[in-house]
């Protein structure tokens, strides 16, 4: 077996300023000993120990010993503060002098701004407009310059890059970068001095891979046998995506629900590392990750953010998938950065998610006395939500949600609503009725001629729809719309348009030239049942 790759660390004398980089294809042009640069990482002068705790619950539901490392306990309820102070604490007086800069939309952006105020230098942090104030403000009272650019992350560090070079200042990347890395490899060295009992495997949150290259780099230098899992959400996988196909890729969109974890493209050194240390890949939902911070809210009486929670949701995903029992189980409760308008979301879909309830669409008879015999069918089971208008004068379409115990249970409900002669649909995995329809349920509309539906996602910003109206041509009638602020940076928007079929050539071009994800909805059959 080939042996690890012996690398040279090298120390910079804190009077001078470090040589320039020579050019070459890769980033990072001398090899980094991880081992090394993270035992003696510095970020404990900001940075605690977090404690690796139990979680009995959820340990009892799943028959594993499952063990939270938290991070979300630290001062700026991230880990991410480890990675930036290590950084900023190796660079030379000149440099501290002139300051620092990064591009974040959270959780780094705090973390530069602390190591900025504990090392005495200047921070300019360009955040994204979509920016949640909260996060603006926790920034700003770290005494940090906030400067607003840009719909995403990728305008804003675009911005960043350009003031670095005008103001001679150092970017501190969030992820792709050795010192970053080592400072995040940290967790995995308190990890393994903290744990008792032999791990199985932790989970580790991925985004660009800053985190999960930093604990791999360190747990399988010193004990192998422990796997290292890496977790992402289903529509923000570039990481996984790149692994798996051998070269680093580029996502044309990712998911914005686990905004902390919202990468289109992964790191160089990143995708070296992960590629080369860790043993698998975990994709979930974001009912699943709903699901997750409530299991640790049950827990801990600690809500997490929904990249926070990605380790939890892998655990109970791996579990199902493998069957494991008796093992311990790390997952890193990475943040708790979120905002509070976006608890009503995760809690109306983590129900979902813990297969706790299920979604169906009934046709039943349209008289009287066929809700209460429907109700009689469902035996025990408590009704959730029931959405009903009358709409044609022979059947009802109606829209319930039903408590349930597993996966299993939903099945056997459309069985046994099928063999009394009513045709049942589940959509308890269907996005767009657990988004919108839910709300929206009134009857099918007449007038709505040549309808097409779609789902939009819109910078929450202002100006945001005005921009969106305005791209339309004026004769294509708006005939629904359906929007729910979830305190996120984006809302997500379902629009119904009455375009001629004459017309649908001039609409292609309206949808390319627009500049917001969409998804097509026209065939959904929930808006088939009980909008089209």
């Amino acid at each position: 077996m080939a042996q690890p790759a012996r690398f040279l660390y090298i120390t910079r004398s804190p009077a001078k300023e470090p040589p320039a980089p020579r050019a070459r294809a890769s980033a990072f042009p001398m090899p980094t000993d991880y081992l090394e640069k993270i035992l003696t990482a510095r970020v404990y002068d900001v940075a605690e120990e977090t404690p690796l705790e139990l979680a009995p619950n959820l340990s009892a539901r799943l028959g594993n010993r499952v063990m939270l490392k938290r991070e979300d306990m630290q001062p700026v309820f991230s880990f991410k503060l480890r990675g930036a102070y290590n950084k900023m604490a190796q660079l030379s007086d000149a440099s501290l002098k002139r300051g620092v800069i990064a591009a974040s939309a959270g959780n780094h952006a705090q973390g530069v701004a602390l190591a900025a105020r504990k090392l005495g230098c200047r921070a300019v942090i360009v955040m994204p407009v979509t920016t949640p104030r909260i996060k603006v403000d926790a920034v700003k009272a770290l005494r940090a310059q906030v400067m607003l650019t840009g719909d995403s992350y990728s305008e804003a560090h675009d911005e960043a890059k350009r003031i670095e070079r005008r103001e001679r200042l150092t970017f501190v990347h969030p992820y792709d970068d050795p010192d970053v890395i080592a400072g995040q490899g940290t967790i995995g060295m308190e990890i393994v001095r903290q744990a008792t009992r032999p791990i199985h495997a932790i989970f580790v949150c991925v985004g660009g891979g800053g985190l999960i290259s930093g604990i791999a780099a360190y747990v399988k230098r010193l004990q192998p046998k422990i796997k290292v899992i890496g977790v992402q959400p289903a529509d923000s996988d570039a990481m996984t995506r790149s692994v798996r196909t051998g070269r680093r890729i580029v996502l044309p969109h990712v998911g914005l629900f686990a905004d902390g974890v919202a990468v289109k493209q992964v790191g160089v050194e990143t995708y070296r590392l992960a590629k080369k240390y860790v043993d698998d890949w975990i994709l979930v939902d974001t009912d699943e990750i709903c699901a997750a911070i409530k299991d640790v809210y049950e827990d801990t009486r600690s809500i997490l953010e929904p990249a926070g929670a990605l380790g939890v949701a892998g655990i109970k995903r791996y579990v199902r998938r493998t069957g494991a029992r008796d093992r311990k189980l790390v997952a890193i409760a990475s943040g708790a950065n979120t905002n509070f308008d976006r608890l009503r979301f995760i809690a109306e879909r983590a129900e979902v998610g813990e297969q706790r309830e299920a979604l169906f669409a009934v046709t039943i008879p349209e008289r009287p006395g066929s809700f209460k015999k429907f109700c009689s069918m469902l035996g025990g089971r408590n009704i959730t939500e029931f959405n009903y208008r009358i709409a044609d004068p022979s059947e009802a379409h109606v829209f319930v949600g039903v408590q349930i115990h597993d996966r299993a249970e939903r099945e056997r409900i459309v069985r046994s609503l099928e063999r009394h002669s009513l045709k049942t649909e589940d959509l308890s995995d269907n996005e767009m009725a657990k988004l919108h329809v839910r709300h929206l349920v009134g009857g099918h509309a007449a007038l709505a001629d040549h309808e097409l539906l779609y789902r939009f996602e819109f910078p929450e910003r202002p100006g945001a729809l005005l921009r969106f109206l305005e791209s339309m041509r004026s004769d294509w009638n708006i005939s629904l719309f359906h929007y729910r602020n979830h305190g996120a940076n984006y809302g997500r928007v379902l629009v119904g348009m009455q375009v001629p079929p004459q017309e649908m050539h001039a609409f292609r071009r309206f949808l390319a030239t627009l500049g917001y994800p969409y998804v097509d909805e026209t065939a959904n059959r929930a808006y088939r049942l009980f909008l089209g």
